[in-house]
């Protein structure tokens, strides 16, 4: 008989801290490594763009940030509905740490989209259905934070902040399928479940590039996250023992 795993054993605060103290440097030195490396490929190696020139390599910062801008809204609404059906505290927490690190995705994504779109549009921003929807995904993270920095009681601020989430999950689909479902200036998916339209070395350093994204992003959660829960069970054994930890070791 194989053996049984215990999926809620991280569920506890203090196991959840530890573990989140123990991943977080090694995925920060993963993102580092990785996109250093990915730069390196996209900016040096990988070829010049037929049509576009030179200006496609902001594609590799803006294409990661954009995906990652969408899952990460994705996984807080996840985390902020489980939070709502199981009256889980670590689950508000998690939604809780991932909306600044989305926010900042989709802000880079913004901005990325802005210097890409003034030579090649000949304008720094259009009202286009994907960057709009995209407008709308920053504003939908900073009134999540918003919302919940104004309530001072936690369990009331985390049921309302996570309604706000779980709503505005179908601003996603809508970004994503918005090149589909609409004539928009931005042009299609250059990599889907078809395959790819990328040349190899474009394609190599864009899936780097996107997984040096995916452990900037899991790292700075967990970072977050330990913050979150050092202040939410500051009144607990095991909190005030980590502060004390952290103050040995300042």
């Amino acid at each position: 008989m194989g053996t049984r795993i215990n999926w809620f054993y991280f569920a506890a605060p203090s196991r959840c801290y530890r573990l989140a103290q123990t991943l977080q440097p090694w995925l920060l030195g993963a993102a580092v490594v990785l996109g250093a490396w990915g730069l390196y490929l996209g900016l040096w190696q990988a070829p010049t763009d037929a049509q576009q020139g030179e200006v496609y390599r902001i594609v590799f910062m803006h294409v990661p940030a954009a995906w990652m801008s969408m899952v990460i809204y994705l996984a807080m609404a996840g985390w902020a509905a489980a939070g709502l059906i199981w009256q889980s505290r670590l689950s508000h927490m998690m939604a809780q740490a991932l909306a600044p690190t989305g926010a900042l995705m989709t802000f880079v994504a913004l901005w990325t989209s802005a210097l890409w779109g003034q030579p090649t549009w000949g304008t720094w921003w259009v009202w286009d259905a994907r960057l709009t929807s995209e407008l709308l995904l920053l504003f939908l993270y900073l009134g999540y934070m918003a919302l919940h920095a104004s309530i001072e009681d936690a369990h009331r601020a985390d049921r309302a902040a996570s309604l706000l989430a779980i709503v505005g999950a179908i601003n996603v689909p809508v970004i994503y399928f918005s090149v589909v479902w609409w004539n928009t200036l931005h042009q299609g998916a250059s990599i889907g479940p078809s395959g790819s339209r990328m040349a190899e070395p474009m394609l190599h350093a864009m899936l780097i590039m996107v997984a040096a994204a995916w452990c900037y992003t899991l790292a700075a959660v967990l970072a977050r996250l330990r913050l979150i829960l050092l202040r939410r069970e500051r009144h607990t054994t095991w909190a005030q023992r980590a502060l004390h930890e952290q103050e040995s070791q300042a």
